[in-house]
């Protein structure tokens, strides 16, 4: 079962995920590593080529920088430990391919939650998912429900959607949707919460510590959003990329997104994900993220050898 609900995503809706790796935010004026390196980055960018950096140049150098990076979360083996991890938070389990067809209505104000990254028809991300996947494969038998999609697009609406639980789990069995799912995933937030980790210049689990958050709470820059988180956590220390120590770092960010799912405005209060996972592989030093890891999430025990 499904712990908690998706992200509530301020966007307006738009055609394909990859807004996501452009401008997750389109209210602000940039979010930062996204549309374009932080200013921390664009300084160091400028201050190391011994001129004016202009925006191509620091986004130019800041992606020369990330090239150098070793894989960290991306490299297959720590991408796998990720979604597994992501799972065991969301839906109890490891096994995280057995969720394609997963779709439930959570009466959380987000309309259904489906698939491998909890999608919500409130939150416009599984509107997204829908309309790419269906500019490819127009014949689905989830492009019926676009027009309703659209219309329950930003609130916790089901109507006109009757029969769309059937659907979405039949199309399941289709390997295409499947791949639309994982790309789905990783364009809104797997590929943008690891690449501003290293513009940040955090390790394997810091690299993870972001797309959980990223998954969680959305890419928006709201108080308990992901940028907004990072700011909140900016505030008590500096990333390991400004100079700053990347375990003190780290503590402040989960500090701060402890806080917002505490206060919960749009969460299940419950902080284990942070409390006796995340936490716990940072205090034993596990910054590469290694195996065997042991944590619980909702008092749940799960274990992965190494």
């Amino acid at each position: 079962m499904k712990r908690v609900g998706c992200v509530l995503l301020a966007l307006a809706p738009l055609a394909t995920a990859a807004v996501f790796l452009l401008g997750p935010d389109p209210e602000a004026d940039r979010v930062p590593g996204e549309s374009g390196p932080s200013s921390s980055a664009a300084a160091d960018g400028a201050a190391e080529s011994g001129r004016d950096g202009g925006p191509d140049d620091a986004d130019r150098e800041t992606e020369e920088r990330i090239a150098k990076m070793p894989a960290g979360l991306a490299a297959p083996g720590k991408k796998e430990l990720a979604l597994q991890l992501a799972a065991s938070a969301d839906n109890s389990t490891l096994e995280w391919r057995t969720l394609y067809g997963y779709i439930e209505d959570l009466q959380d104000g987000r309309g259904y939650t489906a698939g491998i990254a909890g999608f919500c028809t409130g939150t416009h991300d599984l509107l997204g998912l829908v309309e790419r996947y269906s500019e490819a494969h127009p014949d689905n038998g989830l492009a019926a429900y676009l027009p309703a999609l659209r219309e329950v697009d930003g609130s916790d609406s089901l109507e006109g959607l009757e029969g769309f639980p059937e659907a979405w789990e039949a199309e399941a069995e289709v390997p295409a949707f499947r791949k639309a799912q994982e790309r789905e995933r990783d364009e809104r937030y797997f590929d943008p919460a690891v690449r501003m980790a290293k513009i940040d210049g955090l390790g394997t689990l810091g690299q993870f510590v972001y797309y959980d958050a990223m998954l969680l709470h959305g890419p928006g820059k709201g108080a308990d959003s992901f940028y907004g988180i990072r700011a909140a956590a900016l505030e008590k220390a500096e990333t390991k990329a400004a100079g700053g120590d990347e375990r003190a770092y780290l503590e402040a960010f989960l500090d701060a997104r402890r806080a917002v799912i505490r206060e919960g405005k749009r969460f299940q209060r419950d902080t284990s994900r942070v409390d006796s996972a995340q936490r716990v592989f940072l205090r034993n030093g596990n910054l590469s993220l290694s195996t065997p890891l042991t944590w619980e999430i909702y008092g749940e025990r799960f274990h992965l050898p190494g």
